[in-house]
């Protein structure tokens, strides 16, 4: 996959309002419950990315969690990170 332009990035981001580009990696922070809530949420994330070979940033600050997604061998976001952040989504839905 490629690194994606500033066109395609501005696509991608209207889907996704609550995440943010910064520091060359698509970054949201999640508000959860307490700490063993961030955890379980964080090995949910650990599932997704695993399947998908595909391996973001976590912190976790008891219960918040911040995501920060970069193709490391791109040295840029690609649509794997969007992928992924989409994934991330759906668990808040639930």
């Amino acid at each position: 996959m490629s690194k994606l332009t500033t066109e395609q990035m501005a696509v991608y981001m209207n889907k996704l309002p609550q995440w943010k580009f910064e520091n060359n990696t698509l970054t949201k922070v999640f508000q959860r419950k307490d700490f063993k809530d961030s955890i379980s949420f964080v090995n949910s994330i650990a599932e997704m990315a695993e399947k998908l070979n595909h391996h973001p940033e976590l912190h976790i600050q008891y219960a918040r969690v911040t995501v920060l997604l970069i193709t490391h061998d791109k040295n840029g976001v690609t649509g794997k990170d969007f992928l992924l952040a989409q994934q991330i989504e759906s668990l808040i839905v639930k």
